[in-house]
């Protein structure tokens, strides 16, 4: 059982904590206010992505296998939503101005981001396919191994999130906050455009 666990723990750090659009956001959303102000885009992503869990639970990653043209529509309102939140990261203000909450992303953004993330339900259907944990009551089995990808999302999701804290220093200098915002935008434009060519 330890040996499955384990398993299970090393592919959900792997799938949900490789750098994506959703990681690569909470980095930039904690560099731009730090941890604490970054909490409510951290609940938002952990909010869809629990919605994507369940999903992939019920079903719905085999209903969008069995449709690929739901999933085609899933992820580019997904890949749209994305670019918009990179957009909100890169033009965000700066110095003095930095505590304007309304440009900011917040738990609405993050929810929305992973709730539209076809990724995310493919991630958990392959982990609950490959990496279900070996418990007789099937109920039991889903509930433990939905938990465990669950726990290990809120570890990663915040090392990322306390990751990108650290930089937070230099958003004090208003041309070097503008940089980091536009890098961190790139990279998370840069991702989407992997996943749907990797997805094709």
């Amino acid at each position: 059982m330890l040996d499955a666990i384990a398993a299970l723990v090393v592919a959900t750090t792997a799938l949900l904590g490789s750098p994506g659009p959703a990681t690569l956001s909470l980095a930039a959303v904690g560099a731009m206010g730090g941890a604490v102000k970054g909490l409510p885009y951290y609940l938002g992503i952990l909010s869809g992505l629990l919605f994507a869990m369940l999903g992939a639970i019920a079903g719905l990653a085999t209903a969008l296998t069995r449709w690929p043209q739901a999933s085609v529509v899933i992820q580019l309102l997904g890949g749209a939503y994305i670019l918009y939140v990179a957009w909100k990261i890169a033009i965000a203000p700066t110095g003095l101005a930095m505590d304007d909450e309304l440009r900011h992303p917040n738990f609405r953004d993050g929810f929305i981001l992973n709730l539209l993330n076809a990724k995310a339900y493919a991630a958990f259907f392959a982990l609950f396919s490959q990496f279900l944990l070996p418990i007789e009551t099937t109920a039991l089995a889903y509930s433990v191994t939905a938990s465990t990808c669950f726990a290990v999302a809120i570890v990663v999701d915040a090392a990322w999130l306390i990751a990108g804290g650290f930089l937070q220093s230099q958003f004090r200098i208003p041309r070097t906050a503008r940089i980091i915002r536009i890098v961190f935008a790139i990279l998370i434009v840069a991702s989407v455009i992997w996943m749907l060519a990797n997805s094709v």
